[in-house]
């Protein structure tokens, strides 16, 4: 028994510890944790991006819509475009196809002047599903763009209609920083403890994490925007609970491990 024992740790050529260590090699640790903290400048950025320019933009073009008045006959000479237009269109056809990879939902409109243009909706209803081929129909059009379909008294926004969903946006920047602090701290974590990094790793720790966080953001940022609350209701409640669940999370060291055996 003791011959077979030496025979098979000879012809490792090296004890069974040793290849652990050399695959946490600490200049492979400490270039992965420099990698990942550059790489957590992306995501940085977007957040920055979300919360500095989109979602203010958003908010500022939602509230000039809101506010906007239909046209007089001096702004319409003028061509003025921050006010509501109206034009009297014709449909030339209708696309109304669900799929579950894609799905289209569109009006190609025409007018007497030989303008040919074409308007998305988010789903068919309540007006396009009705619309048919030479339907008349009243456009809206707010700075150059179609905002509102409309016929009989039923209507319709159009996929460029501004809308108060700036939970999305919130929802979107909050997830943007959270991974880039999670990329952040697992790359400070390996350049502080290049040979003991755990439990910042990515498996199984960091995939939970991230796959956490996902579903957190879009969990609140989705019934917010169905509820309408504000939007700044999302990282006050996102964050924290991420923060929690990645305490929670968190591998403990086994009894067996801190006792040495």
């Amino acid at each position: 028994m003791t011959t077979r024992a030496m025979t098979t740790t000879s012809g490792a050529g090296r004890p069974p510890s040793e290849g652990r260590a050399g695959r946490r090699s600490p200049g492979r640790a400490r270039f992965t944790g420099v990698l990942l903290i550059v790489l957590s400048l992306i995501p940085a950025a977007a957040c920055y991006v979300v919360f500095s320019w989109w979602l203010p933009s958003d908010s500022e073009r939602y509230r000039d819509y809101r506010a906007a008045e239909p046209c007089s006959s001096r702004a319409m000479e003028q061509g003025r475009t921050d006010c509501l237009s109206t034009w009297h269109l014709t449909v030339e056809e209708t696309v109304n196809k669900p799929a579950k990879k894609g799905s289209s939902y569109e009006a190609t409109l025409t007018d007497q002047d030989s303008w040919r243009g074409t308007v998305s909706f988010g789903d068919p209803g309540p007006l396009l599903e009705r619309l048919e081929s030479g339907d008349q129909v009243t456009a809206t059009a707010w700075r150059r763009d179609i905002v509102v379909l409309s016929k009989d008294g039923v209507r319709q926004n159009t996929s460029e209609a501004p809308r108060d969903e700036l939970q999305m946006n919130a929802a979107i920047g909050v997830l943007a920083g959270l991974v880039a602090a999670q990329a952040l701290v697992f790359g400070a974590v390996r350049l502080a403890r290049p040979r003991d990094y755990e439990p910042c790793t990515w498996n199984p720790y960091g995939k939970r994490l991230l796959l956490t966080t996902i579903a957190v953001c879009f969990g609140v940022g989705l019934p917010a925007v169905w509820i309408g609350i504000p939007w700044w209701t999302v990282p006050a409640v996102a964050v924290p609970v991420v923060v929690c669940a990645a305490g929670l999370m968190r591998p403990r060291p086994s009894r067996s491990a801190e006792g040495g055996v």
